[in-house]
């Protein structure tokens, strides 16, 4: 009976363990590069694809916002990213980065999700916009599928906060408190 009851325990989470992200605090996010599309830029008024690099994260503090091409997850922390706007956090020591994953994107969406994204980059050109199209950040990083992922990194580039899903207004107030005390 035990046994039964162990293994039927294991089973039901095993699911929630395989879906654990492998980000540490105190550490640099590992490593993973996206070549296809990549960071989108506005240069003389056209869209540009650049390849990123995750090894470009430092130098700032950053949070790192990294999504699925869903408008259900760039809804879940919009309140996080009112609340870093009305910050005003100076230019030159903070970033927000958007790592979206175009492969998590509804089936048929993902044109769509690319417009969306070098429309975004058209207007807020300031900002930093990663258009991930084969879901290497999210792959590499072990993220939840159509969820978002929020991690806070400090100019050396290692994680202060991580959390997928929503964030609380407690959990909002932390992040702004750790870009604050970091800058």
């Amino acid at each position: 009976m035990k046994v039964k009851s162990l293994t039927a325990l294991i089973l039901c989470t095993s699911p929630i363990l395989g879906f654990a992200h492998n980000i540490s605090l105190e550490t640099t996010v590992p490593n993973v590069v996206i070549a296809k599309h990549g960071e989108i830029f506005v240069e003389n008024e056209n869209i540009v694809y650049k390849e990123w690099d995750s090894s470009s994260l430092p130098n700032k503090v950053r949070v790192v916002q990294a999504i699925a091409g869903r408008t259900s997850a760039k809804k879940m922390n919009a309140d996080l990213m009112t609340a870093i706007t009305a910050s005003k956090f100076p230019a030159n020591q903070y970033q927000t980065t958007t790592i979206i994953n175009q492969d998590d994107a509804i089936w048929g969406t993902g044109s769509f999700v690319k417009s969306s994204a070098e429309d975004t980059k058209a207007e807020f050109p300031w900002s930093s916009i990663i258009l991930d199209k084969d879901g290497s950040v999210a792959k590499s990083w072990q993220l939840q599928e159509e969820s978002s992922a929020i991690i806070v990194l400090n100019k050396d580039g290692n994680v202060l906060f991580v959390k997928e899903g929503i964030l609380t207004k407690d959990e909002i107030d932390q992040v702004i408190n750790l870009v604050s005390a970091n800058l």
